[in-house]
């Protein structure tokens, strides 16, 4: 939090001699949220490619505002606007769960988001494949704040593409396996993504590894493609009897098991609803909102991560912005662990201190 122990003198209170003015002793990145820019945590706007790739962050938040690939309820595509908005923080934050400031250890950056427009499916995954693929070029990790999530094949694709000619893998925490063929004859609906990944290649079936699956879909048809193709399923029902714990260490081996990069897909509802109603196609039954963000910060301190996505946050269907504030926290998760990563590998924080300088 910005520092409160400034006293702020009142409109009548003179100058003082040193020449100190009580009325700017903070810039735009220690006032509060609600004040100032409304990039994702203040942060600096770089949406430029020539920008991103003369700065090299570590990190760029991404924005991915589509939804026109959803079955049931619309709105996702007011979900990064949300997620950027939701967050009471000012400055730059520490972590309690790991002991860090991420913002004073990696340059983050906020990309901005891909120019998606309306009722134009096949646009609009274009221009997010192309924007994320700028981002990871660059030599940025992309995280990419969605939208529905048929984002994650133009996205993870551009991964791909980018970290070539190294395999990605995928960690996909949801309550869908969104594996399917088709929706109603669509083929990049929200529900095929990890199918279409698959089958153009750009990460092998048996380097998925999926946890949270529950509910009354997919079909036995989908869950035998899957099976055939080498995917590893969690389903709530072996986190019920195993607990979250023991699940995502074995997640986690899997993850290990081959790609040399991976890709974490983290659709808000794999979450339980009564936690995280803001979403499309709420599941109940789901996992708790502390076992995903403790899961994000074990496999992003495990793997080397290339890319990530947060994904079917629908403001319209939240209680209180609770659910976009989850959908914050696995993003601050995801980079505060990285941070840790890099202070217990012998790291030194940023010569510049905070990401708002520059």
């Amino acid at each position: 939090m910005a520092d409160e122990t400034r006293r702020q003198r009142g409109p009548n209170d003179a100058t003082p001699a040193d020449g100190h003015d009580p009325y700017t002793d903070w810039d735009d990145f220690d006032l509060p949220s609600y004040v100032g820019r409304t990039s994702f945590q203040k942060l600096p706007e770089l949406t430029d490619a020539s920008a991103l790739r003369a700065r090299r962050p570590d990190v760029a938040i991404v924005g991915a505002p589509l939804d026109d690939a959803v079955s049931h309820r619309p709105g996702a595509r007011f979900g990064p606007r949300a997620i950027r908005a939701a967050t009471y923080h000012a400055g730059s934050p520490n972590s309690l769960q790991l002991g860090i400031e991420p913002f004073e250890w990696l340059d983050v950056v906020d990309a901005g988001d891909a120019p998606v427009v309306p009722a134009n499916l096949e646009r609009g995954h274009e221009v997010i494949r192309r924007k994320v693929l700028e981002v990871a070029q660059a030599g940025a990790i992309p995280i990419v704040l969605g939208g529905d999530h048929s984002i994650t094949f133009p996205s993870a694709s551009a991964v791909a593409e980018a970290v070539a000619p190294k395999r990605l893998g995928m960690v996909h925490f949801d309550a869908h396996a969104d594996a399917a063929n088709s929706t109603w004859g669509v083929l990049r609906s929200h529900g095929t993504p990890m199918r279409r990944l698959i089958e153009s290649g750009a990460i092998d079936g048996r380097n998925f590894v999926q946890v949270g699956l529950r509910g009354y879909w997919p079909p036995p048809a989908t869950l035998d493609w899957m099976r055939e193709h080498g995917l590893r399923s969690h389903f709530m029902t072996e986190i019920e009897e195993r607990g979250a714990e023991a699940v995502v260490a074995d997640a986690l081996a899997e993850a290990l098991d081959g790609p040399e990069l991976i890709y974490l897909s983290v659709d808000i509802d794999v979450i339980d609803p009564g936690m995280a109603p803001g979403t499309g196609t709420p599941e109940p039954g789901g996992m708790l909102t502390r076992e995903l963000l403790r899961a994000i910060r074990q496999v992003v301190a495990s793997v080397s991560l290339a890319g990530m996505d947060v994904v079917e946050v629908a403001p319209a269907y939240d209680v209180s912005e609770v659910t976009a504030a989850a959908a914050h926290r696995c993003v601050m998760e995801a980079i505060s662990a990285m941070a840790a990563k890099r202070r217990d590998a012998g790291g030194r924080p940023r010569p510049s201190g905070r990401t708002r300088d520059g």
